[in-house]
């Protein structure tokens, strides 16, 4: 779509603020109108066609919450970017919960405002392409070695459909060991680039000139030990996908000639002259709270934002523990066949114990412990000593028992008993069965059925 063919409603009773965002916005190719009042962009945005609105929060008549309620009633899809102070950005925090897209705060940077607004028209384009996200299960996209049926699992996956076949630039959150990098691959491999090459830089563990080389290339002589010409990521990557691993720990500078890639496609060699375009999709991973260094000046607001057209955030191992059943079945199946041992199963203390640690080093962690547990064991089955040593002092010190099993339950007997033990626990409560489990209602609903509980 091009820029001019996209309608904004921009409403703001304050018409100085107003008009200087119409300046602002009428610069970039926008189409826009105005409204004065909350009740006006009601009656407007029923009346007519958006593809966004910009809903200030404080207005005389009728404020930006109440209005984004009117306007979602009818129009639940169209996005909506709250404009606040920052005296209000507890309130505009709970808009996004309520549906609003974003929120933006005054004083209004023109630059954050073009971007913001570009973000939300990108991801409603995507949406709009495939209009019912909910009805994509994971039979139609490859999560390759991303196990798990909890409802963190089922949203990624639903995002990814939308997201993959785009060229949209991705930004992956979460803890170590979660699985980012397992992400980026499939948004890689269920992408149009999917024949080129997917390359990957851990930002991390490249001190800054070593980065800059690593990711532009260098010229012949351009600093000592530079023997010969050497080619970048960038330009290994033309045509696919670059991840940038830790992308949180890159330099200012090195910050500032990412930001021109994005923006312009090109770079030039260390020690070179010669301008280089490519064409390389961009996905972004960091551990780290991005937002909160842009705060304190320590990532750019402008390359944050050209990173975080579509984020995605992975939950860590502990609040998704309906995983961990088929995470660890999934181990044992690799980890037995690569080290030629006929390992079929669990034992009982052995199973309560993995499901009753918290995991703070993630899917990680989790997969060194059954390797190692399959390396150790003697038996047909994994007991609770070839666990590591914290998982069974853990379990060791009374720790909650989610559930209890049989010698020779299987995973998915086990998934039934969690479901079973927690529902006892809330006292048959379905929507709190769910929320402990890491599910959606209806995928617990889904479950009973299956199980044949209801």
């Amino acid at each position: 779509m091009k820029t001019s063919d996209c309608r904004i409603l921009l409403v703001d009773d304050d018409k100085a603020h107003r008009s200087m965002l119409k300046a602002h916005l009428g610069t970039a190719g926008y189409d826009i109108s105005e409204a004065d009042d909350g009740d006006v962009a009601v009656h407007l945005a029923q009346a007519r066609h958006f593809d966004l609105i910009l809903l200030d929060l404080k207005m005389e008549r009728m404020g930006g919450m109440e209005a984004l309620a009117a306007i979602h009633a009818s129009k639940p899809r169209l996005p909506v970017v709250i404009i606040t102070a920052f005296s209000s950005i507890e309130t505009a925090v709970e808009s996004m919960k309520k549906g609003a897209f974003d929120y933006i705060t005054k004083p209004v940077d023109a630059e954050s405002l073009l971007l913001t607004v570009e973000r939300a028209l990108e991801i409603d384009r995507l949406k709009n392409e495939n209009p019912s996200p909910e009805k994509n299960d994971r039979s139609g996209i490859d999560l390759g070695n991303l196990i798990g049926s909890s409802q963190a699992l089922q949203e990624l996956a639903a995002t990814l459909a939308l997201v993959a076949p785009s060229d949209a630039t991705v930004l992956i959150s979460g803890e170590s060991g979660t699985g980012k990098e397992l992400v980026a691959g499939a948004v890689h491999h269920n992408s149009l680039r999917n024949k080129a090459p997917f390359i990957k830089v851990n930002c991390a563990a490249l001190h800054e000139n070593l980065l800059e080389s690593e990711l532009f290339g260098h010229e012949k002589g351009a600093f000592t030990g530079a023997a010969e010409q050497r080619k970048g990521r960038f330009e290994l990557a033309d045509k696919g996908t670059l991840l940038l691993d830790e992308i949180g720990d890159m330099s200012p500078t090195t910050q500032a000639k990412i930001l021109r890639v994005l923006q312009e496609g090109e770079f030039e060699r260390l020690g070179g002259t010669q301008t280089i375009k490519v064409d390389v999709r961009l996905i972004a991973a960091t551990h780290q709270h991005l937002k909160q260094m842009v705060d304190e000046g320590r990532f750019r607001q402008d390359l944050y934002y050209r990173l975080s057209v579509v984020p995605l955030h992975l939950p860590p191992l502990r609040e998704r523990p309906m995983d961990i059943p088929a995470l660890a079945e999934h181990f044992l199946k690799r980890y037995a066949e690569k080290n030629r041992k006929d390992i079929r199963s669990f034992r009982t203390e052995a199973l309560e114990a993995l499901m009753a640690y918290a995991w703070p080093g993630n899917i990680r962690e989790l997969e060194n412990a059954i390797e190692r547990a399959v390396v150790l064991s003697l038996d047909e089955q994994i007991a609770l000593p070839q666990l590591p040593v914290q998982v069974r002092q853990h379990y060791a010190n009374d720790a909650p028992r989610p559930f209890a099993v049989r010698p020779g339950t299987t995973l998915k007997n086990m998934e039934k008993e969690l479901i079973l033990s927690t529902l006892r626990q809330t006292d048959n409560n379905r929507t709190r069965t769910a929320e402990i489990l890491g599910v959606t209602r209806q995928t617990l609903h889904n479950k009973l059925r299956d199980y044949k509980l209801l």
